[in-house]
């Protein structure tokens, strides 16, 4: 994967992470304006993520690891929440998932 891709999967996952915990924190006020501002984060998302030009499910198959990565950091330092073990342990699984699917076209020939 190149560094741009790297880059682009990051940005797209910040992108998410924020959309989701926008459109939280307007669930929870009430304020229908935080909603509103969550699906424009969340669209942007879109768009970012499927600048990566490979096909849909290897690019989202990829993207679901480093969004699973960012989900769980930011549960940690952004919202200090405790992460619990079987959590670290899960997101090891979809890594090694997502490798799986980035390697997939080397095993095929």
């Amino acid at each position: 994967m190149t560094k741009v891709a790297w880059l682009i999967f990051i940005a797209a996952a910040i992108l998410e992470v924020a959309g989701d915990a926008i459109i939280r924190k307007g669930l929870r006020s009430g304020a229908g304006w935080i909603i509103l501002t969550g699906f424009l984060v969340l669209g942007c998302y879109g768009v970012v993520v499927n600048t990566v030009r490979w096909d849909f499910s290897r690019l989202l198959g990829v993207y679901v690891a480093v969004f699973a990565v960012v989900s769980i950091l930011a549960g940690r330092f952004v919202f200090k929440e405790t992460i619990p073990l079987t959590t670290w342990v899960g997101l090891g699984i979809i890594i090694v998932g997502g490798a799986v699917i980035q390697t997939g076209q080397i095993w095929r020939g």
